[in-house]
């Protein structure tokens, strides 16, 4: 067996356990749409690191939280988008001082040369 795949498979199992510990703690249900989920869908139920470290897995839950694919995969964007770009609320610009049409009669009225 590869290291890579021991690696993969070490995190996978570490998965399945916080995985099987958050569905018995937390109802079936997606934390941000609401969604509910039965057995038969459950695969689309997943657990989302509050503090993004997948490391991190107290046995109280507390980093966890259930999502529905739907709503990890946008939770995810916007710690991406946060990273990438610092924050996802507007920066106040100032506001423009040039006024490229405060000479324009001038520039207008001035002579023209030969």
């Amino acid at each position: 067996m590869s290291k890579t795949n021991s690696g993969a498979q070490a995190y996978q199992q570490q998965e399945q356990g916080y995985r099987d510990k958050a569905l018995k703690m937390y109802p079936w249900v997606c934390g941000r749409c609401a969604r509910e989920f039965v057995h038969s869908n459950l695969r689309e139920l997943t657990v989302h690191h509050i503090d993004h470290n997948h490391s991190n897995n107290p046995s109280d839950g507390s980093n966890w939280e259930l999502l529905c694919i739907y709503c990890h995969d946008n939770e995810h964007n916007k710690f991406h988008e946060f990273v990438l770009y610092g924050g996802t609320t507007e920066q106040k610009v100032a506001a423009a001082t040039h006024n490229p049409f405060a000479d324009l009669k001038a520039l207008l009225n001035k002579p023209k040369t030969k």
